[in-house]
């Protein structure tokens, strides 16, 4: 078996190719274009069991790595800090793209159970979807903003309520008085903030019912899941998907003394989405909010019982996202057969 490491940029991808040893066979740069994707398929071809290793930055190895599974290819994500850890360990000092692309494939000979990558789904256009609104939302968010200091010099002791800015009949009203151009833009932001909430309702509505179904998850919150988790299947066990969004503790214990602590790793967004639902379980008469006194009075602390409770919500999510996923095989599989 041989592996294929591969460091990629906005104009030039180079690869090397490693035996299972980790010793360096050969290495070829070619140009981040349709014909240089080609020309690095051909260059793959001479060894018949092989295995390409991409370090995972999805805005630069997106196309490349999509070119190379519909071709076939085998092809596994490497996270940049296995990278990073395989280049410091190398005896060759320096950095160069071929001194990574190295790095990369012996990383991946060192960790078998890298996710493997497959082509994207419905979850990457909920991803995209949800990023876009979020961006309008930072940018309307701007412009309020703007908008109060404004108002504050203008009409001192006037200003609209927290939260209103959002609201067609109060931007109608300012709009009559001043700030017509900023007054315009804020309900241009939010009727296209409107529309998108709408069309993420209703992919997620299709995507992830059973998700839905769980307390404190709104559209827009397993919409963030379910794009940012990019397909549950890549995950082999619950405790996986915990260690990628950063809801499982680390162990830092040694010899007789066993402790955990928080874990700053992982997938931000889907950690602070795991948070929303386990506020709301916390604000919430249940299970969600028995569990949270169980740990307070065991001895936990607030924040403590909060991140225990995050941890068996991440438990639930894996679940509810497999059932789904299973529900949109069986749907595909319907789909096929009746083609």
């Amino acid at each position: 078996m041989v592996v294929i490491g591969a460091d990629l940029h906005k104009r030039s991808h180079t690869l090397v190719a490693v035996d299972e040893s980790g010793r360096k066979l050969a290495e070829t740069t070619a140009s981040a274009t349709p014909a240089g994707h080609l020309e690095l398929r051909r260059w793959l071809s001479r060894w018949s069991s092989r295995t390409v290793a991409l370090e995972d930055c999805r805005h630069l190895s997106r196309t490349f790595e999509r070119d190379l599974l519909r071709a076939g290819e085998r092809v596994v994500r490497v996270p940049p800090k296995l990278m990073a850890g395989a280049r410091r360990s190398t005896r060759e000092p320096g950095k160069s793209d071929p001194i990574d692309a190295l790095a990369v494939a012996r990383a991946a000979l060192r960790e078998p159970d890298l996710p493997v990558a497959t082509l994207d789904g419905p979850e990457r256009e909920l991803r995209l979807l949800v990023d876009h609104r979020e961006d309008l939302v930072a940018t309307r968010t701007r412009d309020q903003n703007r908008l109060r200091w404004h108002l504050h010099e203008l009409m001192p002791g006037e200003e609209p309520a927290p939260r209103a800015l959002d609201r067609a009949h109060v931007l109608a009203e300012l709009e009559q008085r001043l700030a017509r151009d900023l007054v315009a833009r804020i309900r241009g932001l939010t009727l296209a903030i409107d529309e998108l909430e709408r069309e993420i309702r209703r992919l997620v509505s299709d995507l992830a019912p059973s998700l839905l179904a769980l307390t404190g998850c709104g559209p827009l919150t397993a919409a963030k899941l379910v794009g940012e988790s990019a397909g549950i299947g890549r995950f082999r066990s619950k405790a996986a998907f915990a260690r990628h969004n950063g809801s499982a503790p680390v162990p830092v214990w040694s010899g007789n003394t066993v402790r955990h602590r928080l874990s700053r790793g992982g997938n931000r967004q889907l950690n602070v989405a795991l948070h929303r639902i386990a506020i709301t379980h916390m604000q919430r008469p249940g299970p969600g909010q028995e569990y949270i006194d169980h740990r307070r009075s065991a001895g936990d602390t607030k924040t403590e019982a909060i991140r225990a409770l995050r941890r068996r919500i991440s438990d639930e999510v894996f679940r509810r996202m497999r059932d789904d996923d299973a529900i949109q095989a069986a749907r595909r599989g319907q789909l096929a057969m009746a083609a």
